[in-house]
Parts: C-alpha cells; structure tokens; sequence
C-alpha cells in the first residue's frame, strides 16, 4: 500500500494510534477516487463547552488538489462518527468535481462567425 501524505492534528485531546489509524483507513478512500490529491489536513477537536453536556468531537478536513481546494467538518458526540461524516463529504465533493469535469469536457460549443464569406464566381 502507498503512504499517502495525510498530516493529523488534535486539539484539546491526545491522538492515539487509533485514531491515526482510523483516519488513515478512512482517508484511503478518497486518495482511490481521486488521484491528483496533493495533501489531506485533518484536524481533530474536542469541545467541551458545546451545547449538549457531554462535550462534542469536530473533524475538520482540508483536500489539497489542483484548483480550490476542499474543506469539509462534522461535528457529533462521537468522534468516530465524526470522522466518518467528514470523510463522506470530501468523497462527495470530490465525485461533484469529478462529475463537473466531465460534462465541461462533453460539452462542445459550436463556433458561430458573424462575417460573411464572400462566393467564388
């Protein structure tokens, strides 16, 4: 398998080889659908403060490709469902771009000359 440049970070909590792992496999996905990703930035957080008592997990992520780039963030009380939910928006705004792509490249204008071409005699 290729090692794939994903950079992690953790805020307010300790990343353990778990999570690094989780993200990686989660990750995997999107780098077989698209390969022009150049970098994924994911960054995990934990709120204590949020509106519900028990605190809330936030995955953010960043796709790094040719063009504008993709941000994409999931916000649950569990932080793998958090992970999971980030991770299948950036799939689908990959598929979008992807999609976008093609119909640009089906979609063929026809050249329209104003000038009028004078007749052989």
């Amino acid at each position: 398998m290729k090692q794939r440049d994903i950079i992690i970070s953790g805020h307010n909590m300790e990343l353990t080889e778990a999570i690094k792992n989780i993200v990686h496999e989660k990750a995997e996905k999107l780098f077989e659908h698209e390969d022009h990703i150049i970098r994924m930035r994911v960054e995990v957080d934990y709120d204590p403060h949020s509106a519900s008592h028990q605190g809330e997990f936030i995955a953010k992520g960043q796709l790094e490709v040719r063009g504008n780039d993709h941000f994409a963030s999931a916000a649950t009380d569990d932080l793998y469902k958090s992970i999971d939910d980030m991770v299948s928006k950036l799939d689908r705004m990959l598929r979008r771009r992807s999609r976008l792509k093609k119909v640009k490249r089906k979609d063929t204008h026809p050249v329209d000359i104003p000038a009028e071409i004078p007749k052989a005699v």
